[in-house]
């Protein structure tokens, strides 16, 4: 496991220039328009997982910063709701040129800082999450109705689509940026307004884009943004608010549950992106090369703490034992270092929560017979580190194998033929992601109408597109994000009858 060693004058240099961010960015609630601290007055810690320190304090929202901060976006709606389509668009182009010219270098900054991906990986969020705003203010000009006579020729349909009312969006700390362009810019676009409560771990970045939509001229009110170190203490209030209309969570299958029995109080509209566990299927005919080229890109992006990120590999006997052996090879090179530091390919963890949880699962997969081929140790010293870790000769029912790891993780289980991969990959409460390598492509065809995924990577590492719907099956989710689809989440469909007219 490579470890960075940066030169005294680059980590002065990154010093500098994180000081410099750390104090010109804003750290209050955000409503009606402006940054404010929180009525409690308290404010909580946000760590820098590469060292362990405090990296500044965050205003600690309770219940009555969540009450203003639905009160403003409820007052905000009909206002921006009734502003035309074309002018919600150019708010939302403003704020993509902002996102990826203007504040680029901050955000890519500040994501390394408060999450801890490499830089390099950082940057790639920005270009994604900025493609949001793009592809949803070409949407927002291009929704739709309809209009048609009914059979029977008494009437004629009009079909209208309008906002769907007041939201609350609940992101992860995976993917800071992304996670909140993926959410406000179709309800922005739709015409909706939002209250954000973005993870108490990575706040820092939520609150940004906070700013930059309100210097691309999103009016006061229409967002609000609510950083608390207690998720309970604002999604209460707001989900309790019988003015709600709509929830979208990203995070796991079990805090979803628990949202939706909540949600359905309310009968509220929900998008629900949960966890997934993707297999990674490997066959005897598959371009070896390619394959381990792909594994390690979608095992190690954002170091695995990824919902789409392949969690176990399922690889056809011929060539089960040269995959694992090569795939260790390569993640036994990857360099482990702080993200802020030149040349390094894996950050730490986000938390010592993370890390702990990652090193009890290694832990437990070697104590049911798994062999590690390369990492599996805890590194001494500051951070919340984890080494590119493979293991093999696991049993299929391995804790490891059935549940998300989240994390730099690759477990290798072979297979003896199609129905078992299938068998092996379906044998799963998720459904989010899968895996193929093969050049069969009728065998492609027949994978594709078999695996119990809502999205499917055929010879390459990733799916992910802002113009194609994200979204899982099963325990992984309901409802999708990105695509034509993004923005239907956000609308409701109104039928009005009138008579026919008579004509000649």
């Amino acid at each position: 496991m490579p470890t960075s060693q940066p030169s005294q004058s680059t980590r002065l240099v990154a010093d500098e220039r994180v000081r410099d961010l750390l104090s010109s960015i804003p750290t209050g609630v955000l409503i009606d328009g402006e940054f404010r601290e929180a009525v409690s007055g308290e404010r909580f810690e946000v760590l820098d997982p590469a060292t362990g320190e405090v990296l500044t304090t965050v205003a600690d929202a309770a219940e009555a910063d969540a009450r203003a901060a639905m009160d403003s976006v409820c007052a905000a709606a009909p206002t921006w709701r009734a502003t035309p389509s074309r002018e919600r668009a150019e708010v939302l182009r403003r704020a993509f040129e902002l996102v990826t010219t203007t504040y680029r270098e901050d955000l890519a900054l500040l994501m390394t800082l408060e999450m801890g991906k490499p830089l390099a990986q950082a940057d790639g969020e920005v270009t994604y999450g900025g493609e949001f705003l793009r592809w949803f203010s070409e949407e927002a000009v291009r929704i739709r109705g309809d209009y048609f006579q009914v059979p029977e020729g008494h009437l004629q349909a009009m079909v209208l689509r309008r906002p769907v009312g007041p939201c609350l969006f609940i992101t992860p700390w995976n993917f800071p940026l992304a996670m909140g362009t993926r959410k406000l810019a179709p309800a922005l676009a739709a015409g909706c307004t939002a209250v954000l409560r973005p993870s108490q771990v990575t706040p820092l970045t939520s609150l940004l884009l906070g700013r930059i939509l309100t210097e691309a001229g999103v009016p006061d009110g229409v967002i609000a943004v609510v950083p608390s170190s207690s998720a309970r203490a604002v999604t209460g209030p707001v989900l309790a608010d019988d003015r709600l209309r709509k929830l979208s969570f990203t995070g796991s299958t079990a805090v979803g549950q628990a949202l939706l029995k909540e949600a359905a109080d309310g009968v509220l509209r929900t998008s629900m992106e949960l966890g997934g566990n993707a297999p990674f299927i490997v066959f005897d005919d598959a371009d070896l090369d390619a394959a381990v080229d792909a594994a390690l890109a979608t095992k190690m992006r954002n170091m695995g703490e990824a919902c789409n990120a392949a969690d176990h590999f399922l690889v056809q006997e011929g060539v089960r034992e040269e995959f694992a052996h090569r795939l260790a090879e390569r993640m036994a090179a990857q360099t482990v270092g702080n993200g802020l530091d030149d040349g390094v390919d894996v950050g730490p963890l986000v938390s010592a929560q993370q890390r702990d949880s990652v090193v009890e699962a290694v832990e437990g997969a070697v104590a049911v017979g798994a062999t590690v081929l390369t990492g599996g140790t805890r590194p001494e010293g500051p951070g919340f580190f984890y080494p590119p870790t493979v293991l093999t000769d696991l049993p299929a029912d391995a804790d490891i194998i059935r549940e998300e790891i989240f994390g730099p993780v690759a477990p290798v289980i072979g297979f003896a033929d199609e129905a078992e991969a299938i068998a092996l990959a379906n044998d799963d409460v998720m459904g989010l992601q899968g895996y193929v390598h093969t050049r069969d492509m009728d065998r492609v065809l027949r994978l594709t109408e078999a695996l119990e995924v809502g999205m499917l990577s055929v010879n390459a590492a990733t799916t992910s597109n802002v113009s194609a719907p994200f979204g899982g099956v099963k325990q992984s989710g309901l409802g999708r994000e990105g695509g034509k689809e993004g923005i239907e989440e956000y609308l409701e469909t109104v039928y009005v009858g009138l008579p026919a007219p008579e004509l000649g």
